[in-house]
C-alpha cells in the first residue's frame, strides 16, 4: 500500500510548533488590539482579478507563483497568494466605506507556487494588517511602531529600513531615468531584470541575482525625482518615526515586489544581517480604486509566521496537565470528575487501565505534574490519591474536595 507523503511545499504542523504558531499569533493579535484593530478573515479562494489587477501582471506572485484553476462553473478562481487584495475586496463588497477608518487584523495560510526551503513553504501563513482611511504619514508611522512593538515581543532583533516611491508624478520621472540608466548595461543584465526593466523597471531593483548587483549599487534613487509634496510626506514620515522613538535606516533602493504601493515602504530585516525580510509593508492609496472602489488610501504590513518562528527565541512553557486515573473500573468516576474540573478551567487528561505504574508512565508523557489517582482503596474510602509527578510524593485527600484541591495546586 502506498504511504502518501506532503505534496511539495506543504508542511505538516505538529503539537509544539502548532502551540509556538498559536502563541506567536496571539501576541501580534494582543498588540494590534490595542491600537484599535479587530480581526478580519477572507476566504481561501478569490476570483483571480482580485489580485491580477492590483498586483500586476509583470509581478512574479501573478506570473509565476499564483495557484489558479478553473471550476466546475467555468469561473477562474485562485487560491489566496496574500492577504492585502482579499482584505481589500472584503471591504468593498461587504460596503464598509462609510465605516472609516476601518481596520483590520488578520492571520492565515497564503499560498505561492515557489522554490521550497527553510522558513519558506508553498502553503506559507502571514499575520498582518491593514488600516483604510487615513493619509497621514503619521498613520504610516504608527502602524510601523506597531509593527516594531509585535517584534519586540517576540524577543525579535531587526533594522528598519524605509524609503518613498513617492506619488505618481515622482514614480513616472524615476522610472525614465531608471530605463535610460539600465538599458546602457542591458546586455549585463540577468535574463530575469532584462524581462523586469520591460514590463516594470522599479523591480529590476529587487533583483537578487550576483550579476545585476554591480549595476544596482549606482542605479539613480528615487529620492532626487520627488515632487515637493512626495518629500513633505516623507519627511513628515521620517520626523514621525524619530517622535515614536524609532530607528531606522533610509534604503534608497528599496522597492517592495507588488504594484500597488505608493509613498512609504518599509521593512524589517535581522539586526544579525543573516536572513531574508522578517516583515514589510507600505502605504497604497490607490488599491481600493484599482478594485473598482472610490479613492481610499490605505496602509499595512504583512509577516511571514515561518520566518517568525526561526527568528523568535520565545518558547512558551506549555501549560500542564492534570492526570485523571482510575486503576481498574472506576471509569465513571474518572471522567465525571474530570468533567469537573474541565468547567472550571483545568486541562485534565483521562488514563484508564489495570496497571498503576504504566498509566502513570502515559501521565509522565502527557507531561502532567499532578496525578489524581482513584483505586479500589480510594473507592472505599471515598478518597483521591494526589501525587506529584515531579516531587514523587503523595497523599490521599477526600473526593468531595478534588475541586478545591485542583486549585489549590
Amino acid at each position: 500500500m502506498t504511504l502518501f507523503q506532503p505534496v511539495r511545499g506543504m508542511h505538516d504542523w505538529l503539537p509544539e510548533e502548532a502551540e509556538r504558531f498559536t502563541q506567536i499569533v496571539e501576541r501580534a493579535r494582543r498588540i494590534a488590539c490595542l491600537y484599535g484593530f479587530r480581526e478580519i478573515q477572507t476566504p481561501l479562494l478569490e476570483k483571480v482579478g482580485v489580485f491580477s489587477r492590483p498586483l500586476g501582471e509583470s509581478s512574479d506572485v501573478v506570473g509565476k507563483e499564483m495557484y489558479k484553476f478553473v471550476d466546475r462553473g467555468g469561473e477562474e478562481l485562485a487560491l489566496r497568494p496574500e492577504g492585502t487584495a482579499a482584505v481589500v475586496r472584503a471591504f468593498l463588497s461587504n460596503h464598509l466605506t462609510e465605516a472609516l477608518p476601518f481596520k483590520g487584523f488578520y492571520a492565515g495560510p497564503m499560498f505561492r507556487y515557489e522554490r521550497p526551503q527553510k522558513g519558506r513553504y508553498r502553503q506559507f501563513h502571514q499575520m498582518g494588517l491593514e488600516r483604510l482611511g487615513d493619509a497621514s504619514p503619521w498613520e504610516d508611522a504608527e502602524g510601523i511602531a506597531l509593527a516594531a512593538r509585535c517584534l519586540e515581543a517576540l524577543q525579535i532583533e531587526a533594522t528598519l529600513q524605509i524609503n518613498s516611491l513617492g506619488d505618481a508624478p515622482s514614480r513616472s520621472a524615476y522610472r525614465e531615468a531608471l530605463v535610460a540608466y539600465f538599458e546602457t548595461h542591458r546586455s549585463r543584465l540577468s535574463a530575469l531584470s532584462q524581462q523586469r526593466l520591460d514590463q516594470n523597471p522599479l523591480r529590476v531593483l529587487d533583483s537578487k541575482e550576483p550579476e545585476d548587483q554591480e549595476f544596482l549599487s549606482h542605479a539613480p534613487t528615487l529620492t532626487v525625482f520627488l515632487t515637493p509634496e512626495a518629500r513633505c510626506f516623507f519627511e513628515t514620515l521620517c520626523t514621525a518615526l524619530q517622535t515614536l522613538g524609532i530607528s531606522y535606516q533610509i534604503q534608497e533602493h528599496l522597492v517592495r515586489g507588488l504594484d500597488y504601493y505608493t509613498h512609504t515602504v518599509f521593512e524589517f530585516v535581522p539586526s544579525s544581517g543573516e536572513g531574508g525580510t522578517i516583515l514589510a509593508g507600505g502605504r497604497y492609496d490607490h488599491l481600493v480604486e484599482l478594485l473598482g472602489g472610490p479613492p481610499i488610501p490605505g496602509f499595512g504590513w504583512a509577516a511571514g509566521i515561518e520566518r517568525l518562528l526561526l527568528a523568535t527565541p520565545i518558547k512558551e512553557e506549555p501549560v500542564r496537565p492534570v492526570a485523571m486515573i482510575s486503576v481498574g473500573p472506576f471509569e465513571a468516576v474518572a471522567y465525571t470528575s474530570a468533567q469537573l474540573l474541565r468547567a472550571e478551567g483545568h486541562m485534565v487528561e483521562v488514563f484508564c487501565g489495570k496497571d498503576l505504574g504504566k498509566l502513570l508512565k502515559k501521565a509522565d508523557r502527557a507531561r502532567a505534574r499532578y496525578a489524581f489517582v482513584m483505586g479500589a482503596e480510594e473507592q472505599r474510602e471515598q478518597a483521591v490519591l494526589v501525587r506529584d509527578l515531579d516531587a514523587r510524593t503523595q497523599e490521599h485527600q477526600p473526593l468531595a474536595a478534588l475541586q478545591e484541591i485542583a486549585r489549590r495546586l
